[in-house]
């Protein structure tokens, strides 16, 4: 019951600032159109409501999975099926990302349906699950963290060369939006839980499952960027 209470309160906090900023400068500056108003209001009940059922959600279910499917795999004792379970649910994690959806939409928006939500993201989708299975690899293999971050952001830099100028802050965007409340629990979970067999005999050893998040917010920039060279 406490940790229900603590959700709770987590929430109540996170949300109420936002809400009495708005309010104020309703009675004080904007005025808004009173259905406007009560629409607000309405909205950050149910906000709040959702928030503090996900919340309760992440840390019920989806933390203790992902820490325990990153435990279970090294078992199998298979890089390549450890690697390729890692691209799978990176994959699937990205796309359920709420964040995600929210940029694919503002993004067929402004191009008027050239480049499709479901292509967004499922570009940015492949872009994550292909760096969450460079994390793998660097946990089996004990690759350098930095050699991997320098060489990520040279190809961006790169890259970046070659890509169109309204293609490249949406690229920096996408891999902002993957660090949201789905994906980061997830792949923080699952890299902890991989690090914490693949180095039991190392006592930093859980410190290898960290530095997935950073990995994985290479994945969709560089893949939105080549989204750009080819729609460019």
């Amino acid at each position: 019951m406490a940790y229900i209470l603590d959700q709770l309160k987590e929430v109540t906090f996170a949300i109420i600032p936002l809400a009495l900023v708005v309010i104020v400068l309703q009675f004080t500056v904007i005025g808004l159109p009173s259905d406007v108003f009560i629409s607000f209001l309405a909205g950050v009940v149910l906000v709040g409501i959702g928030l503090f059922l996900f919340l309760v959600g992440v840390h019920i279910g989806l933390l203790p999975i992902g820490e325990l499917i990153g435990s279970s795999l090294p078992k199998i004792k298979k890089s390549w099926l450890i690697i390729g379970v890692g691209f799978f649910l990176g994959l699937v994690v990205t796309i359920a990302e709420p964040d995600v959806r929210v940029l694919a939409f503002q993004v067929d928006q402004v191009s008027g349906g050239r480049i499709s939500n479901d292509l967004l993201v499922y570009t940015v989708a492949f872009g994550v699950a292909i760096f969450v299975a460079l994390a793998m690899v660097k946990i089996l293999y004990n690759l350098n963290f930095i050699h991997l971050l320098i060489g990520g952001y040279t190809l961006i830099f790169i890259l970046a060369l070659f890509t169109p100028p309204n293609f490249i802050p949406i690229s920096f965007d996408a891999g902002g939006v993957t660090t949201g409340p789905m994906t980061v629990p997830f792949i923080l979970a699952l890299g902890v839980g991989v690090a914490s067999v693949v180095r039991r005999a190392d006592s930093k050893q859980t410190s290898d499952g960290f530095g997935f998040v950073a990995l994985a917010s290479i994945g969709p920039v560089l893949a939105i960027m080549i989204l750009g060279v080819i729609f460019g």
